[in-house]
């Protein structure tokens, strides 16, 4: 039978197939910088010229097996296929929240390109395509963490810039709890504020300004190692206390306002980048103190791009997020609401690092220098909480502070060289957004991508057909000022 088949070919079209796919084949495996690759050559020449194995084995068996096997191997194709085009070439993402309203929507389906920024070959290899770290309805992992190969990116079409929108994975997402009902809760957030719960029942309050860096360190360190325990001790409630790898944590999106080797600062809620003040997007969103009269239409509230979201937010706490021009169209209508202002509240506490007393809040905020690779910072008790988790987690290097002296790797430090890029992401729901001054830097080893266009839109406040937003589909990003 399969003498016929062969005989029935046309070696010239077969070599043609053979030279075509071999080319295209080495040239991915130069892109990508792996020759390991090149144990596959003898297994396409086979499929195409020598034909030693027989591939579709299962087309000449009878009955069930023939049915059975072409569904397995259509299915196989796929998954594979899936696997590589989301690994190295683009992925679907969803808007999850309301982090980036109204420049991006909850129900935006975004188009995400790997090769904007270069794909990453990945840490974990050994994973379930379509899903990011658990199986659905199992509720077990989707990946094995072995092999795990060190960070590595191939060359892209560029690089992120400044007031780029950015796929990317959740920094704060290597240690975490397992109980379903705190998947969303940020681990870091939980101990420290715990840990300080719980100190403050059995202690009297701290002044920290009048402690030394030392001494703030050490209480620090207190605090979490009591909001830690509490949460292993504590099973039943959190789960097991577990870590994922970088390339399975959570996917973000924010926006990128900040680069490498730029000084950060917000004042006033403006940020600043190196003294001076960075564009703000254009439908940036800040939360407003709202006093109605009566209950607001539904055509303004489409008019507005008022969410239900927003409405309860107001409900609950007195203030909705808008944008500067919904906020001036609000208060126009005098008929409808008493008064728009904006919220100036900004309580210090529960921003990054976690472990130091700034006394910044969201709205004034740093300076801070954003690592650069190369760049060589000089350290110090009263800095090392910025970049400690850059040096520590995300670089991989054993840091301790000893009688009052930092050691890296065991030996004194009073500097550091970065060995990544790192950035400052945000969201356009400024008021509304967990972000970089909730958890820090973004290493570059966790970008993932740049969207290109919404491919589908759904307002998830008009179930059906209605919820369709049709002037979104195909929209640009880039253009998403």
């Amino acid at each position: 039978m399969i003498k016929k088949k062969q005989k029935g070919l046309n070696p010239r079209v077969q070599w043609t197939k053979f030279v075509i796919v071999t080319l295209l084949y080495l040239a991915f495996l130069y892109w990508v910088g792996s020759w390991w690759g090149l144990l596959v050559l003898p297994f396409i020449y086979d499929v195409y010229i020598s034909k030693k194995i027989n591939w579709q084995w299962w087309k000449d068996a009878e009955g069930p097996t023939r049915f059975i096997m072409g569904w397995v191997d259509a299915i196989v194709f796929a998954l594979v296929a899936v696997y590589f085009i989301n690994l190295f070439f683009f992925q679907n993402f969803v808007i999850p929240s309301s982090s980036l309203e109204k420049s991006l929507l909850t129900g935006d389906y975004l188009f995400v390109s790997k090769l904007s920024y270069g794909p990453r070959i990945p840490q974990t290899p050994l994973t379930m395509p379509l899903t990011q770290h658990t199986m659905p309805v199992l509720n077990i992992k989707s990946y094995i963490e072995v092999p795990h190969w060190d960070y590595r990116r191939v060359k892209g079409l560029g690089n992120v810039q400044l007031n780029d929108i950015v796929v990317f994975n959740y920094p704060s997402g290597d240690s975490l709890v397992n109980e379903p009902r705190w998947a969303a809760a940020d681990y870091y957030q939980m101990v420290y504020s715990y840990g300080k719960q719980l100190y403050d029942q059995a202690n009297p309050p701290v002044n920290l300004d009048s402690l030394t860096p030392l001494q703030q360190r050490d209480y620090f360190a207190y605090i979490y190692a009591l909001g830690r325990a509490y949460i292993v001790q504590n099973p039943n409630e959190y789960g097991d206390l577990i870590s994922r790898p970088t390339d399975r944590r959570e996917n973000y999106v924010k926006r990128c306002v900040g680069l490498p080797g730029q000084t950060l600062q917000i004042k006033n809620h403006i940020i600043y980048l190196d003294g001076k003040p960075n564009k703000e997007p254009d439908n940036v969103q800040y939360t407003y103190y709202v006093k109605l009269k009566n209950m607001l239409p539904e055509e303004l509230l489409t008019e507005l791009g008022i969410t239900q979201e927003d409405l309860q937010s107001l409900n609950t706490s007195g203030v909705m997020p808008l944008t500067a021009k919904a906020a001036k169209a609000l208060a126009a209508r005098k008929d409808l609401v008493e008064s728009v202002k904006l919220n100036t509240d900004a309580p210090t506490g529960d921003l990054y690092p976690l472990n130091a007393n700034t006394g910044w809040t969201r709205d004034n905020y740093g300076p801070i220098w954003i690592p650069k690779k190369g760049a060589t910072i000089k350290l110090s008790l009263a800095n090392l909480p910025l970049y400690e988790r850059p040096i520590r987690v995300y670089e991989n290097n054993k840091l301790e502070v000893r009688n009052g002296q930092i050691y890296i790797n065991d030996k004194p430090a009073n500097s550091y060289t970065f060995k990544m890029d790192y950035y400052w992401m945000m969201g356009d729901n400024r008021h509304n957004s967990a972000d970089s001054r909730y958890w820090g830097f973004v290493p570059e080893d966790h970008v993932v991508g740049k969207p290109i266009f919404i491919w589908w839109s759904h307002d998830v406040d008009h179930p059906g057909f209605k919820g369709i937003r049709w002037k979104r589909l195909f929209t640009c990003v880039d253009k998403i000022k």
